[in-house]
């Protein structure tokens, strides 16, 4: 069965919201890593949708879902959500693929750890392949120590092939996005610094009100 009502969707999940007048699409609540500031640690969602999924969508579900929508209403069609979009690597590639057939604009929005969640697979050229147009990296921070401290990723090395990621992205003339988290922990100026070495475009993300009362 096709699901195309995404309120209906098993127990009411959402598998897709607007915001910003973007599509955004929620494929999992697993993840890579446990940042501190995480939204998933204080709340169950964002903008009024409850992201907590009692079951991941399959590519059909996914696609039989957005079928039922006007898509060129939108800027952009981004991955993202309460978990780690790459978790579900072919799936984000099946569903951009069919998302260009259309010429819908798609973003990724990752924590970069991509290589190390699907190791052995050249990750990048996979999603220029299917034709992802921009990517935005979550950075959260100026060094491999703080890094770990505040992002508690699961895999060794993560900040590095974060980087790589970055680097690899950009080499691939993908459009590319160094994000951080406004903590005091962090260090906006050299996270900044860092993205203009890596020729990347850099945007602050507000701390959500809930994440703030916390760290």
């Amino acid at each position: 069965m096709v699901i195309r009502n995404v309120r209906n969707f098993d127990r009411m999940d959402t598998i897709y919201y607007e915001a910003h007048k973007n599509l955004y699409i929620n494929l999992t609540n697993r993840c890579s890593a446990d940042c501190v500031f995480c939204i998933r640690n204080f709340a169950d969602g964002v903008y009024g949708y409850n992201l907590r999924l009692s079951k991941e969508p399959t590519t059909e579900e996914l696609i039989g879902a957005l079928e039922g929508l006007d898509l060129s209403k939108y800027r952009e069609i981004v991955f993202t959500g309460l978990g780690e979009p790459t978790i579900r690597l072919d799936v984000v590639l099946a569903v951009t693929s069919w998302l260009k057939s259309q010429n819908i604009r798609v973003r990724l929005d990752t924590n970069g750890q991509a290589t190390l969640i699907n190791p052995g697979r050249d990750i990048i050229s996979e999603l220029k392949s299917a034709g992802i147009d921009s990517i935005s990296i979550s950075l959260n921070a100026e060094s491999e120590e703080k890094y770990n401290k505040l992002c508690r990723p699961v895999h060794k090395n993560a900040y590095g092939a974060v980087l790589d990621f970055i680097r690899q992205a950009r080499k691939a003339g993908i459009s590319t996005r160094v994000t951080v988290v406004n903590v005091p922990e962090i260090n906006l100026e050299k996270c900044k610094k860092l993205a203009d070495d890596l020729d990347s475009d850099f945007h602050i993300r507000a701390l959500s009100e809930a994440a703030s009362k916390e760290v």
